[in-house]
């Protein structure tokens, strides 16, 4: 963890108590893409895992509430990433957001990402 201090901030902000979750994208044995909403508080965590082929995942953000901006700190895989041959190669970056917005996200093979939206 000490190497990748900036992706582990992810796992060091996650809360452990929840409202409801949200499925937003599924397809069995290849992927799953699940929000959860912060009990209590407006924030949101997403998190994403990927099967052996590379994809392009759209994150469609209508579960977040209508009129409200909101900035999405993005955990994901590199271009590069690979879970044999690159396991460790990301990307962090931030953007704003809304109940409009829908980001697509390239998931390496065995990868994923992770999304906390405040």
């Amino acid at each position: 963890y000490e190497r990748f201090t900036d992706a582990f901030q992810f796992i060091v902000d996650v809360p452990v108590e929840w409202d409801e979750p949200y499925y937003l994208e599924a397809e069995p044995y290849e992927y799953v893409t699940i929000a959860r909403k912060q009990k209590d508080k407006d924030a949101w965590f997403v998190g994403s895992t990927n099967g052996y082929d590379p994809r392009i995942s759209t994150l469609d953000l209508s579960f977040l509430p209508a009129g409200k901006k909101f900035t999405a700190t993005i955990y994901a895989d590199a271009k590069d990433a690979h879970y044999k041959s690159n396991p460790q190669a990301y990307t962090i970056t931030t953007k704003t957001v809304t109940s409009k917005t829908k980001l697509r996200l390239y998931t390496a093979a065995g990868g994923g990402y992770a999304v906390k939206i405040e």
